[in-house]
């Protein structure tokens, strides 16, 4: 049933093909071969990139490179920030539960984390204090301490913080870097349209569709990167919030033991 409307739609069809076509082709079959030659038959990502200029190739490689460097970084700094914010939490919670110094330097032995690493620096801090403590006094020895877990808890935060910047790079250029590959695969696009001395859509759409393929892949890399950056960062934050509430107990556990020491001394 559908023959009769299929066949009178063939002449149009022609006609429609031959005003693109150069002024030698006017028949049917010319003007379907000259369609087939310059309609292109794989419009598919793939076949777009393959098509593309090699700058625009170039640019598409880049931010398919960057695309798998935010998905590389997701998995290794959530392995990392994961297990970092668990050994805060239970040194923390063995600081908290410690009636002093040594019991939670003896609870955290063998721990790397920078939570453990503040206990054993206090303890080493107090064990050189000690011959001058009763001397000198408390404030000293405060001070020192105070000195070194900030200095542990900034060092840590840094060490976190290793491969978010290259996040917040990705997020920031890899919109530009698309719409570079967009603007070059443009301009090649309308060379194009002057050479061939036409506007048919037929010849000008691939070349545009290549080049907007640029700016979806500089999408594609840039929003999953800032949404990880965003993430990170605010875990990042509350690994710092962890590491400050350990230093907090320890600063607790000396003071108590001070206070003993000063009660002994008596």
């Amino acid at each position: 049933m559908f023959q009769r409307p299929f066949r009178s739609f063939l002449p149009i069809a022609a006609l429609a093909l031959s005003a693109a076509t150069p002024a030698g082709a006017q028949t049917v079959g010319e003007v379907i071969a000259f369609a087939g030659a310059v309609l292109p038959h794989d419009l598919s990502p793939w076949g777009m990139f393959m098509a593309a200029d090699i700058v625009v190739k170039a640019v598409m490689i880049g931010l398919a490179f960057a695309s798998v460097v935010t998905w590389t970084v997701l998995v290794v700094k959530l392995v990392e920030i994961r297990g970092a914010n668990r050994n805060a939490r239970e040194v923390a919670g063995i600081i908290a539960r410690a009636a002093d110094l040594p019991e939670a330097v003896a609870a955290t032995h063998g721990r790397n984390s920078p939570a453990a690493q503040m206990l054993r620096a206090v303890e080493s801090e107090m064990n050189r204090s000690a011959p001058a403590l009763d001397a000198a006094g408390a404030a000293g020895l405060k001070e020192r301490i105070g000195s070194y877990l900030s200095s542990i808890v900034a060092f840590a935060g840094r060490r976190a913080g290793i491969g978010t910047g290259v996040l917040a790079t990705i997020g920031s250029t890899a919109p530009f870097v698309g719409l570079f590959g967009t603007v070059w695969g443009i301009m090649n696009s309308f060379i194009g349209i002057s050479e061939a001395q036409t506007t048919n859509l037929a010849v000008v759409a691939p070349g545009i569709a290549e080049a907007l393929l640029a700016t979806a892949l500089g999408l594609v890399a840039a929003i999953p990167a800032v949404v990880i950056y965003n993430y990170f960062a605010r875990e990042i934050a509350g690994y710092r919030m962890r590491l400050n509430e350990a230093a907090a107990g320890i600063e607790r556990l000396v003071s108590r033991d001070l206070d003993f020491r000063s009660r002994q001394g008596g």
